[in-house]
């Protein structure tokens, strides 16, 4: 079966996963600071070179997972094939991703949902029991325990959670604390798996005429056969 294309639309924020070839270390095994440290590094590089608003990111063992907004169709892919180079030549010595990476398109109410997924990956495979111990993330500078770093430029979304920096940090936190439902999490990642936009009918019909390709599954079966009208004499 002929793989999907990319889906993209313009101004729309993607979720990204891509999945490492080889995992960096195993989970009881001894966290790799320093290539975890050189990626960050690679992925600012990289970002640095593109028009691609970061607002969320995290480095794991096994995958890399971005919430972003690009500025056109290749600027997101362009990110992920200079990280892949850096790390094939200077750290992996060989192929790096297991496939092509995976995204969804992300309206604006699952932007939120959406970050928390993201940040909480670290907890959700038992590497830390908060999410912002985990220092390669977004997570601590989401929630006000570290500074500023100039890589994420927020979403409108985290902005609206609050008049101030503090309030937003507050109010994130506590995001993080409550966690997302087992139903919002198992959304997230089949949309990201999937390959289809996360979001409302409203949302889709939106971006419809604007996206790469169709940004929902068709339905399933043959198309319903329209009955002849009878002809009158």
């Amino acid at each position: 079966m002929a793989r999907l294309a990319r889906l993209y639309a313009p101004d729309t924020p993607q979720l990204v996963q891509a999945r490492l070839a080889r995992p960096l270390a195993l989970p009881h095994e001894a966290t790799p600071a320093q290539a975890l440290d050189l990626i960050q590094q690679w992925l600012i590089a990289e970002l640095a070179r593109r028009p691609v608003a970061l607002h969320g990111w995290a480095i794991l063992l096994d995958r890399i997972l971005l919430l972003a907004t690009p500025a056109d169709e290749d600027a997101l892919p362009r990110v992920l094939q200079g990280l892949g180079r850096s790390m094939a030549s200077r750290m992996l010595h060989g192929r790096v991703f297991h496939e092509r990476y995976r995204s969804t398109l992300v309206a604006d109410e699952w932007i939120i949902p959406s970050l928390a997924w993201l940040e909480s990956a670290p907890v959700r495979d038992g590497l830390v029991d908060t999410s912002a111990r985990w220092p390669w993330s977004s997570a601590q500078e989401h929630t006000g325990q570290r500074p500023d770093s100039k890589l994420v430029k927020e979403h409108a979304t985290y902005w609206n959670l609050g008049n101030t920096p503090f309030a937003r940090q507050a109010r994130y936190r506590d995001v993080l604390q409550t966690g997302i439902s087992v139903s919002t999490a198992e959304r997230i990642q089949a949309c990201v798996q999937g390959q289809w936009a996360l979001g409302d009918e409203d949302f889709l019909n939106r971006i419809g005429g604007r996206s790469s390709r169709r940004a929902a599954p068709a339905p399933r079966g043959r198309p319903r056969k329209t009955l002849a009208s009878p002809v009158t004499n």
